[in-house]
């Protein structure tokens, strides 16, 4: 068994590309029907789709659900720069 005190820990479980259960959630950045930006226990994750919305978020224990179609899934380098102007790129420069 994981001992989540010691460490850091961080989850995804994804079923059918339209409901996606993360843990190690430390903030929701910003949020929008098409582009979730959160901070997890192992960096930045932007979350892009349609019809995106939380179904259940508990930031004291570090559990977020989102229901929507899941395009994908990114995991930011801090100081990365991407070619696109999206949020990510806003929040890197």
């Amino acid at each position: 068994m994981i001992d989540q005190g010691k460490g850091k820990f961080h989850d995804l479980r994804m079923q059918n590309r339209k409901l996606l259960d993360i843990t190690g959630v430390q903030n929701v950045e910003s949020f929008d029907s098409e582009e979730f930006l959160l901070q997890t226990e192992l960096g930045h994750l932007t979350i892009r789709g349609q019809n995106l919305h939380i179904k259940n978020l508990s930031l004291e224990e570090g559990l977020l659900s989102i229901e929507g179609q899941v395009h994908s899934l990114i995991y930011l380098n801090p100081g990365s720069q991407g070619k696109n102007k999206s949020l990510l790129g806003k929040l890197f420069k």
